[in-house]
């Protein structure tokens, strides 16, 4: 599959990402799912709120980049403004993420099974279908209904 320059906000680090760790992830995910399809609702539900906290690729790349700028640019300040390249990598590095979907650190986070924001809610509505939440949901549900009903997922 061609990746082209810039991807789809909520598929680039998916599409950034070797073929083998998407796979692994996603067999990933089917264990989970295989193994919480005899789960009672409570059960479901709390792995529903686990997964609501998952840390996804986003957030640990905002993190990490985060701290290393407070932390290079205090050094900056304090020792040597040579610190103000690492602050200055990190934000060229960012931008490239932001566009491209790819940084130094993504293929170590999916590597280490951190999943992309869509991979967590992939599993997520999949429990809830589990657990019974769209049932008498469908074409004939009123629009209004439909988006609250979306904003619960």
């Amino acid at each position: 599959m061609k990746v082209k320059i810039l991807p789809p906000t909520a598929q680039r680090v998916f599409l950034r990402t070797d073929p083998l760790i998407n796979d692994e992830i996603k067999k990933q995910t089917a264990r989970n799912i295989e193994i919480l399809k005899c789960c009672n609702e409570p059960e479901l539900t709390d792995r529903i709120r686990n997964l609501n906290c998952e840390w996804d690729t986003e957030r640990f790349l905002e993190v990490n980049a985060a701290a290393l700028i407070v932390i290079s640019s205090f050094l900056g300040i304090k020792r040597s403004r040579l610190w103000f390249i690492i602050t200055g990598i990190t934000g060229i590095f960012m931008f490239q993420h932001a566009l491209q979907g790819w940084c130094p650190l993504v293929p170590f986070l999916r590597k280490w099974g951190v999943r992309t924001a869509d991979e967590i809610n992939s599993e997520k509505y999949v429990l809830k279908i589990i657990r019974g939440d769209f049932t008498g949901i469908g074409k004939e549900t009123p629009s209004m209904e439909l988006i609250d009903a979306a904003e619960k997922l």
